[in-house]
């Protein structure tokens, strides 16, 4: 019996805030991308795929557990100087159902579930530290390197090879050939810094995009009339309220190049993948925990928004036995909490009994069928804690983004009439019964899953017995 025939290997490729429209087979963006272009054309690419919290840590611990972040208090990153709870070891991992089902897994790269417990504590075997490992190597083989240019990026003068973007990919080739020798089925997961913020690509890469061929994002006339008061300070923070789109270009620029860089690196471990010959025997998950703004509404990196530019991100499945190649999906999918059951599924065929997903196993959109109750919304949360505390929740049906800012006016966007989240309607009269249901509808997610905002009877009240301006 071969390794497929039981169960397949599992690779999952995880970058850091990148956008959904900023992959070639988007078609949305000229960003090359030739190897995730290829990996999407060989399985299922989501169009509607969303993360359930647009910040690195707590979207990351929903995805060791399948659960919103709210429910076990991961509300914002480490090391803001608020103190905040993290996902614990004694908490469920899907990893540690697959370790137990006979995987062997391996995890490289950026962690963010927990300060001080490594992924060795939920259910994996091999831990490589591959960011610290980088800095250590690059202090010495580069002394005197220094980056100048802040958050804004710049060009890197290393050679391609010695970049973190192709080290973080030698070393995930060297532990997937570790965990192939071992006959059992395995999960690795590697997870890339890219193109998170600041962007440094090569020049072989920053030479492809010339600055005056990048196009000026739909959004990028955002005056903020009607909207709440924190997307402008935003501005402010980052000092950037005065960048016109010369200024902008650069910077797309070089996100646009970093994350062709990101796709070579990739290239070449799926090409590892290859040459082991496993990859008929292995899904390939490719994802980002959340997207960036990069310009879009004028605006630098996340926060304090719910606009698609961060909560949109791409996803990626390719399962060479089970699905066909070119395959499309326009179902609502919530994919850091929709793949813990999937996974499950894939590897061990059954759930925890004590434990609820706050998502839904993919496999039959992946199998070709759509059950009749999948979801016609998606949710997606945020705490603040970068420039201090502020809670929004967000619902999205395909006509309609309802934002809930529990200290701020809300929002309302018609997502058919306006794609770029330029026009609040949230008081527009003809809108009111369209707020009432999102709300309620906002209001039943938010109970089932847990999310205390919802427990607090002020703010349940907002939401149900319109005490909401």
């Amino acid at each position: 019996m071969t390794k497929l025939a039981q169960r397949p290997n599992i690779l999952i490729i995880m970058v850091d805030q990148l956008r959904y429209d900023c992959l070639g087979y988007s078609g949305l963006a000229p960003v090359l991308t030739p190897h995730i272009d290829r990996l999407a054309a060989g399985g299922m690419w989501f169009n509607r795929a969303y993360t359930p919290i647009p910040v690195c840590g707590p979207a990351r611990q929903s995805f060791v557990c399948g659960r919103r972040a709210e429910a076990f208090g991961g509300l914002w990153n480490f090391k803001l100087g608020l103190k905040v709870s993290a996902l614990e070891p004694t908490a469920y991992s899907w990893a540690r159902s697959l370790q137990e089902a006979g995987y062997r897994n391996g995890y490289i790269g950026k962690w963010d579930v927990h300060p001080t417990n490594d992924p060795t504590c939920y259910g994996y075997d091999e831990f490589v530290p591959s960011d610290e490992r980088y800095r250590t190597w690059l202090q010495e083989a580069y002394p005197g390197l220094a980056y100048t240019s802040g958050y804004f990026g710049e060009t890197d003068p290393l050679p391609l090879a010695d970049t973190r973007t192709h080290r973080t990919g030698e070393m995930a080739a060297v532990l997937m050939r570790q965990l192939s020798k071992g006959g059992s089925p395995w999960h690795l997961r590697v997870n890339f810094q890219e193109p998170h913020l600041p962007c440094h690509p090569t020049a072989v890469f920053a030479e492809k995009y010339a600055i005056e061929s990048i196009p000026m994002w739909g959004s990028f006339s955002e005056t903020f009339a009607d909207k709440p008061y924190i997307q402008e300070q935003q501005l402010r923070n980052w000092q950037i309220e005065n960048l016109d789109w010369e200024d902008w270009a650069p910077i797309v620029a070089r996100y646009y190049a970093i994350i062709s860089q990101l796709d070579d690196a990739i290239g070449r471990l799926l090409e590892e993948l290859d040459l082991l010959g496993e990859s008929q025997d292995t899904v390939v998950i490719f994802t980002s925990d959340h997207g960036d703004m990069c310009g879009g509404h004028r605006m630098l990196d996340k926060h304090y928004v719910m606009y698609e530019d961060v909560v949109k991100v791409p996803l990626i499945i390719r399962w060479p036995s089970v699905i066909p190649s070119g395959r499309r999906c326009d179902e609502f999918v919530q994919s850091l909490l929709d793949l813990p059951p999937t996974l499950l599924e894939i590897g061990c065929s059954t759930s925890p009994p004590d434990h609820r997903f706050h998502g839904e196993s993919l496999l039959p959109l992946l199998r070709g069928t759509q059950p009749a109750d999948w979801r016609n919304e998606v949710v997606t949360t945020y705490n603040g804690g970068q420039f201090g505390l502020y809670t929004q929740r967000m619902i999205r049906s395909k006509e309609w983004k309802y934002v809930w800012n529990s200290t701020d006016v809300d929002e309302l966007y018609d997502m058919i009439d306006d794609p770029y989240e330029l026009r609040n309607v949230i008081q527009h009269p003809a809108n009111k019964s369209i707020v009432l249901e999102l709300r309620k509808r906002l209001y039943d997610i938010l109970h089932r899953d847990d999310d205390g905002l919802v427990h607090n009877p002020w703010m349940r009240d907002q939401l149900i017995k319109g005490r909401k301006k």
